[in-house]
């Protein structure tokens, strides 16, 4: 099922994720239904704050992106990326790895708003998988950004949180705009009078 992605100003998004203690079949409908809204919406990372589920859960699939590299070590020989994909990681732990590395990042929750960020460039990961057994792995590229995005989701950080102050001072006006937008809908949903539209 395809859910309803969180815009920029709801709570939930500020909220660090519960751990996950046993993979229930709401968690499987949980990582089935994050993938399905992931993939309608062409992005490449959901964490499950995106679908207002404060849990320590994001799903990643970095395939169809052809024109930004990802690598990946597994036991410290280079594999090919798609081997893990698509990736859940289920409580991750990340420890950067390597230098800050600047590129571009947008974010699922902040339609149409895109912003250069540094991050370290190499990363390790040790999480639970969609089963619930224990995976671990060095990526670099495009997977260490996205996993460094939404594993700061799942911690209520954002990626304005990481942008430079005059790249921020720049978006204010449209991350002030947006913030207004979800406030006001989520105000109309509590009053009862979101009518479906």
């Amino acid at each position: 099922m395809i859910l309803p992605i969180v815009k920029y100003g709801d709570p939930v998004l500020r909220k660090k994720g519960a751990k996950i203690d046993a993979i229930t079949p709401d968690i499987k409908k949980l990582i089935a239904d994050m993938f399905a809204t992931m993939e309608a919406r062409h992005g490449v990372g959901l964490a499950a704050q995106q679908v207002g589920v404060a849990k320590q859960l994001t799903v990643i699939d970095v395939r169809a992106v052809t024109d930004r590299p990802s690598t990946l070590e597994l036991d410290g020989q280079p594999a090919d990326v798609a081997v893990i994909m698509p990736l859940v990681l289920i409580n991750p732990v990340v420890t950067p790895a390597g230098e800050p590395v600047t590129g571009g990042e947008g974010c699922l929750s902040f339609p149409e708003i895109f912003a250069d960020i540094a991050r370290p460039g190499t990363v390790d990961v040790q999480a639970l998988d969609a089963h619930g057994k224990p995976i671990a792995f060095r990526c670099g590229g495009l997977l260490a950004r996205a996993v460094q995005h939404e594993t700061d989701h799942l911690n209520g950080l954002l990626f304005i949180d990481r942008m430079d102050k005059k790249t921020k001072a720049e978006l204010q006006p449209e991350l002030d705009e947006l913030q207004a937008a979800t406030k006001a809908a989520l105000a109309k949903k509590l009053a009862g009078r979101d009518d479906g539209k």
